[in-house]
């Protein structure tokens, strides 16, 4: 587990954009029953996650013309259970943090892994994330 002095902060970048955090396992399951679309992001104290997955996140959502009806994350390493709860709606994908997940109607229709972060610009991420949107939002 992270220090909360640590992590708050990185939380914050999201929520204070419209993300609302999903704490435990039975707050994802009540995010991700629901109709319509949910971009789920699992955060993370990575530098990939502050330099481009947060960056590129907040740039797909604010240039996109159809955007997702929900906005959701949690915290790897340090939302625990949560993140777990929503890895299982992952499969088969492998735990990647962080990473950047698009459901409808409670299936995965997108996934950003974390190998797809790394080196890529925030840029880049919300291109995939905006054509991501155009198809499925």
């Amino acid at each position: 587990m992270y220090p909360a002095e640590l992590v708050m902060p990185m939380k914050a970048e999201l929520t204070d954009n419209g993300f609302q955090e999903m704490l435990s396992p039975d707050k994802v399951e009540d995010v991700l029953k629901q109709e319509g679309t949910t971009l789920v992001v699992i955060n993370s104290v990575c530098g990939c996650s502050a330099g481009t997955a947060r960056p590129g996140v907040l740039m797909a959502v604010a240039a996109s013309e159809k955007k997702p009806d929900r906005l959701a994350t949690s915290f790897a390493g340090f939302d625990k259970d949560a993140v777990q709860q929503i890895r299982t709606h992952l499969l088969p994908y492998p735990p990647s943090s962080p990473s950047i997940a698009l459901f409808k109607d409670g299936q995965l229709v997108h996934f950003i892994e974390r190998h797809m972060i790394e080196g890529r610009s925030a840029q880049m991420i919300a291109t995939n994330l905006v054509a991501a949107f155009d198809e499925y939002c």
